[in-house]
Parts: structure tokens; sequence; C-alpha cells
């Protein structure tokens, strides 16, 4: 029986310039202790001696062949990403949306979007850089115009994907894989139809993985330095870790699963730490500072520096005004606030925005309740339209002559609001509301003749964002609520969506909550006229940077949880996260006509299936020698055991943190949401085939090799038209649809 058991292994720490496989002989797995090795180790013979060829050419090959192959590897992305980029003439899926974003950089007009900035502006880059006004609509299935470069922007976005590949190889260098492993790594992400294609086309997700990858890559390297603490290549690398995060954060919030990798990283490692007692204390602390430093505040100054460069380059009014404060647009070039008169007064006409996060303007129409009392619809609605407009009236039972002079409205005054293309008042009374049934209804009835008391609303000041005089309503920076004199309920908006007789706005109630700190029951007085009285001051209306960049990201976050399916219509794009790791649906990225040039995102089988089975085999490897470890079994020496848990552990978790996270998530998913996710099983692969190959001969460890070499090119060659473009009738492509559940050849209706 103790036959069947290894020895204690003495820890034998592998060399820096040693960490590839190819580069050190494993520990031999039987009867080696530390005084047999110690003397092992003193009477071995040194590595035989390279012998190069006479040939110059062939020496410097010989010499240099990592970066041969790895500069071959990148020209190959390179060949691949560029080639028939700009086949296409059409706007191709989401370049509707992202492009269009691009413009708006060019043409400086305010928009509203659910990402981060970064990859937006980079778009908006491409565009200068390809001689582009900014003045395409982007409109999807349109064709460009000459007077846009589309070739030279997609371009632009292919260099990022192209550089996965060189990433790739590097981290799996980085992470101590042989030679031919990283060759794989490269491979398979060179030759993975869902990464080609997606690269291809002037959207955000080749950003998006490029900082994913060099997230990996420079936590690999830092890792690696890990016995050069505080040296400057150690600082440098943290540092570097930082801006990845900070700027794959920046593209969309994915990147903050990223963020999640490396904190459980760093969160482990500094717990090692404390396990040591012999560092000093001031050392440890300074560990602690370094990371907090680079791993927390440089990538917050990074996301925040983006947005105020996005502030910055969208200085006039435009298309998303309305998702921002009012204060904050009155800095806008282009719209009229700075003409609002200052103070509200009786008979004034406004606008009124509520200032929850995701909030919109008041709103009416002539369209009534199918339910509860079917009279006129009150919602909220994130666009300038004329039912937005309101007259702030005296309440009921008291008449006033249009000629008596300006009464101002105070803090505490009862007030009526009538909709001024409809001349009805807003109303509330006790009948539940459509949706959020616990509430009253809000609606508009009667008019200036036809009303009673519930049709009054009485005003009280929450605070002034500027002025410290709260006796006053001041457009655009006073807060207040809206309280219904015979309820007491308070007027509100919670972004619940009204279903399609509502237009999907959002829902207004009246809450009978009295809950003075919740944003969704204050409102501001958004645009104001009012002939009596005089314009507003200069530089009477300004916002501070954090407070709008606060407010944009919580309604980014609003409106991406309101990103959910919509039970009333189909949409064939989209996926569940189930479909993806085993490619069982594709996604068509245009029009299926037999005379447009058809794409199809759809990941290569040869990749995503070893990739995912990799995940399985590392599960069942890990409990595998968990338990025999558990049995005083080692079948792995202490620094190899090390090894093999951090490459391991790192990319499942990486896997892990981009990908379930979409079970949970009620908004609608797409198969490119399991791109990030992808890269990190992907790299798994050959990091196992390393593991189980290491004791085999060099020539029966490239024959291993050599099999998955041959079945990613062969698919890749066989399924290449999806991502280069298909022409003519799709039934001509009727081959490369392996599984039905694909939706390859179904013809457009």
């Amino acid at each position: 029986m103790d036959n069947l058991k290894r020895r204690n292994i003495p820890q034998v720490a592998i060399p820096v310039e040693a960490r590839n496989i190819d580069d050190y002989v494993p520990l031999d797995s039987q009867d080696v202790d530390s005084q047999s090795y110690s003397e092992k180790d003193k009477t071995s013979k040194p590595p035989p001696r390279i012998v190069y060829s006479s040939n110059k050419y062939i020496a410097f090959a010989q010499e240099h062949y990592k970066a041969l192959t790895l500069a071959g590897l990148t020209l190959l992305s390179f060949w691949t990403r560029f080639r028939l980029i700009g086949w296409s003439k059409v706007v191709v899926w989401d370049e509707a949306h992202f492009g269009k974003f691009g413009s708006h950089y060019l043409e400086h007009d305010f928009y509203f979007d659910v990402h981060p900035p970064l990859g937006k502006m980079l778009v908006g880059l491409s565009g200068w850089l390809a001689g582009y006004d900014g003045s395409f609509s982007f409109d999807s299935g349109q064709e460009y115009p000459e007077n846009v470069n589309y070739t030279v922007m997609r371009l632009f976005n292919a260099v990022w994907g192209a550089l996965m590949v060189p990433l790739a190889y590097a981290t799996a260098e980085e992470m101590g894989m042989s030679y031919k492993a990283c060759i794989l790594a490269g491979t398979m992400i060179l030759l993975d139809t869902a990464y080609l294609c997606i690269s291809r086309f002037i959207l955000l997700d080749s950003m998006l993985l490029f900082f994913t990858c060099t997230s990996l890559y420079c936590l690999s390297v830092f890792h690696n330095l890990r016995e050069q603490p505080f040296s400057e290549s150690w600082w440098l690398w943290l540092s570097l870790t930082g801006v990845s995060l900070g700027c794959v954060s920046s593209v969309k919030w994915v990147g903050l699963f990223a963020v999640a990798l490396v904190g459980v990283y760093t969160i482990q490692e500094l717990w090692d730490m404390l396990g040591d007692v012999q560092m000093p204390k001031a050392k440890y602390v300074g560990h602690w500072i370094a990371r907090i430093i680079c791993l927390i505040c440089l990538p917050v100054a990074i996301y925040l520096f983006t947005f105020a460069l996005h502030f910055a380059l969208l200085y006039k009014s435009g298309p998303g005004d309305a998702q921002m404060s009012s204060l904050f647009q009155a800095n806008l070039a282009g719209n009229n606030f700075e003409q609002n008169p200052l103070e509200i007064a009786f008979g004034s006409k406004l606008t009124l925005k509520n200032y929850g996060y995701g909030g919109g303007l008041l709103h009416s129409h002539v369209q009534t309740f199918p339910e509860g009392s079917k009279q006129q619809q009150v919602t909220c609605y994130h666009y300038k339209d004329d039912n937005n407009h309101w007259i702030l009236k005296h309440p009921r039972g008291i008449d006033i002559d249009d000629e008596a002079p300006v009464e101002f409205v105070r803090n505490g005054d009862t007030i009526r609001l009538v909709h001024e293309p409809t001349e009805r008042n807003l109303h509330s009374h006790p009948i539940n509301a459509p949706i959020t049934t616990n509430q009253w209804e809000v609606s508009c009835y009667g008019n200036e003749t036809v009303g009673d008391n519930q049709d009054n609303w009485v005003v009280e000041i929450v605070d002034d964002m500027i002025h410290k005089d709260l006796d006053r309503i001041r457009s655009l920076t006073t807060r207040m609520r809206l309280r219904h004199a015979q309820l007491g309920c308070y007027l509100a908006a919670n972004n619940v969506i009204l279903p399609q007789w509502g237009f999907k706005q959002v829902e207004v109630v009246c809450d009978k909550r009295n809950r003075p700190e919740d944003p969704h029951t204050w409102w501001n007085v958004e645009e104001h006229w009012n002939d009596r009285l005089p314009a507003a001051p200069k530089n009477a209306y300004k916002s501070k940077f954090l407070q709008d960049f606060w407010h944009l990201n919580v309604a980014m976050w609003t409106s991406n949880n309101a990103l959910v399916p919509d039970p009333d219509k189909e949409d064939i794009l989209s996926s569940e996260p189930t479909e993806w790791p085993l490619v069982s649906v594709g996604l068509r990225m245009c029009g299926w006509g037999d005379d447009q040039i058809k794409y199809f995102l759809l990941g290569s089988p040869a990749v995503w299936w070893t990739s995912f089975a990799s995940l399985i085999v590392f599960i069942g490897t890990f409990l595998f020698y968990i338990i025999r470890m558990q049995r005083k079994i080692n079948d792995l020496s202490y620094d190899q055991w090390n090894q093999f848990t951090y490459v391991g552990q790192t990319l499942f978790l990486g896997w892990f943190f981009h990908y379930i996270p979409f079970f949970i998530m009620g908004r609608v998913t797409y198969l490119h949401h399991y791109f990030p996710a992808l890269y990190f099983s992907v790299l798994m692969v050959p990091f196992l085939l390393d593991h189980f190959t290491a004791k085999l001969s060099q020539r029966n460890q490239w024959i291993v090799f050599g099999v998955f070499y041959l079945f990613v090119i062969v698919v890749f060659i066989y399924l290449a038209p999806i991502a280069f473009g298909m022409e003519g009738p799709i039934g001509d492509y009727e081959d490369l649809e392996w599984f039905d559940s694909w939706n390859m050849l179904e013809e457009d209706d």
C-alpha cells in the first residue's frame, strides 16, 4: 500500500525564465525525497546545448521561433478580420445603434444609452478618422452613402478584435503553458467564427473583448512578479491591470465581472499574505494601499474621466436630454431653458419633470384608461411633446382676474394643473391604479367648469439645488412634492411601464405613503413660459459634475433593467443562456434576401464544445486531486499544485463570473453576451492539454495537440462563409446548417 502513495515532495520554485512547461521537467512521481532530490540535482547533466543551423535565416528562425510564431498568428488575425470587411454596403445589425451614437459625438448632440461611453466615443473617433461628418442616420438595413467611409470605421473596430489573438498567446505564455499550448490558445481565438464575425462591424464587442483580454493578461504578468513586490515592474503591471479594469468597465458594464475576478484574486492574495507571520506589518499595509490605489482608485478615475469627456463632447441639446436632470439640460446649447423665467407664478405654462432616476415628463393624451375610471390617461414620457404642457392655476373655488398682479407660487400653496391641449384637470380619486394597484389612479378629468376638489394639489418644497430660500418655487432648481389635497397621497412615477394601451410609457400614481426621501415623488419645473415675467439672469442654472454623473448612471441602470422580453412581441434574435455554450443557436445579423450579403453570428463548434467540456474536466480533475490529497496521495508537487489551482481557478472563475449572472438577470439576452465568458473557457483547453500530456514524449504531445489544431482549422474552413458573408440564395449554404435550431435556411417573410 505504501508503494501507491507518494512521499512528501519539497517545494522547488520554477524560475521565472522557465515558466513554460517545455522548459522544465516535472518531478518524478515515485520515491523522491528531499535528500535524494538534492543529490540528483547536483549530479544531473546540464541541458543540451542548442545547435543552430549554419544558414543565418534558419538560425534566426530557430532562435526567435516564439516571436515569429506570435507575429504569424497576429498577421493571420489581421488578415481574417480585414478580409472582405467592406463587402456589405448596408448598416448591419447593431451598427444602427452604435454608428448613430458615434455620429452624436461628431455633431456634439447629447444622447442617452444604457452603456458607458468609452466604446461609443471610440466609434466616434473611428468616424472622425474616416472623414465622416456625423450626418448619416444609420437606419438598419440602409445603404451607406458615398460620403460615409464605413470600411475604415469597420477596420478600426476590427483592430481591437484582431489583437485578441496575440493577447491570448501571450496570456497562455504568462500562465506557464507550453509553446504548443500557446499556439493552440491563439489559434482557437483566431479561428472562432463568432469572434471573427463580431469584430468586423461597427460594434462595441471587439473593444469589450480586447479590454477583457488585457485585464487577464496584465493580471497574469503581475502574478508572476509577486516575488518582486514594490519593484518598478510590479507597480507598472499592477497599474496596467487597474487601467484595463477601468477601460473594460467604461465600455460595457459586463466589464464589472472582470473587476470581480481581479477582486477575488486580490482578496485571496492578501489573505495568504496575512498568514505570513514573517512579513512586516508596514509591508502588509503597503500591499493594501497599493491595491486600493491601483485596483480601485485608478479604475474609478478612468470611469469618471470617460463621463467627463462624454459631457464635454456632447454640449448640444439632443435626443437624450429628457433622461437627464432639468438643471443639466439648461447647460446644453440649443435649448431654451435659459429663457425660463426664474420664479413660478399662477398662470404660468410649464412642464414637470419627475426627479426619480429614469423619470420622465408629466404627460397626458386623449386616450383613456381601459379599466378603472376610464378617464383620460396621465403618464410620464421621456420625450418633449406638446402633451407635456400644463397651466398652473388657482384651486377650485378661487377665481382671479387675469389682469391681477403676478402672484408667485409659494411652499404650501394649493394649486390646480390644467392639461393645455385637452383643457382637463390633473385629478386623483380612490380608484386603484392600473398596474400598481395598491396606489390610487391619477387621471385627467373635467374642464374649467366641470370638476371638484379632487383636482387640487398642495405644493411641498423639498429643497433647492442652488438657492437657500425655500419659500418660492424656481424653475429647474426647486425640487417639490405635490400632495393631493383630499386624499393626502403624493404624485409619483416609479418607473413602472404601462402595457401597449399606455404606449409603454411610465405609470403615474398617487402614492399613499408619505416618504419625503423618495425621489420618485419629487418634481421640478423644466420648461417655463410666462409673458409677464422676465427671463432668468445669466448663470442662474449650474449643475455639478458628480450629481450629473450619478443621475446618468442610475438612469442607465434603470433603463437597462427595463430591457425585458416583451410578451406581446416575438424577438427571433434573442436567446437563453442555456443555449450558448453548446452552440445551440446563432443570430442573423442582417436581412436574409437573395440579393443581400448575409452574416450569421455563430460560434465554431470546435472551439465552443471543447471549451465548455474543458470546464467540466477541470472541475472533475480538481475534485479528483482534492479527494486524493485527503487520502494523503499527492499526485502533484507543491509548486505544481499551486500552478494548477491558480490558472484553473482564474480561468474557471473568469468564465463563471461572466456567464452565470445572465441567469438571474431579467433583461433580454443575446448570443454575444456569452463572448467574454467564452474567452476564459478557451484558454482552459490548452491549459488542461498541457497538464494531461506533461509526461508524454514531445512527439506524442505534438500528436495530441495536432489533433486539436486540425479540428479547429477544418471546422473553421467549413463554416467560414457565415463570418465572411454569404452571397446568393441561403439555400446554397444548406450544408452549413448542422442543427435545425441554428435556423439558417428559413427565408425572410
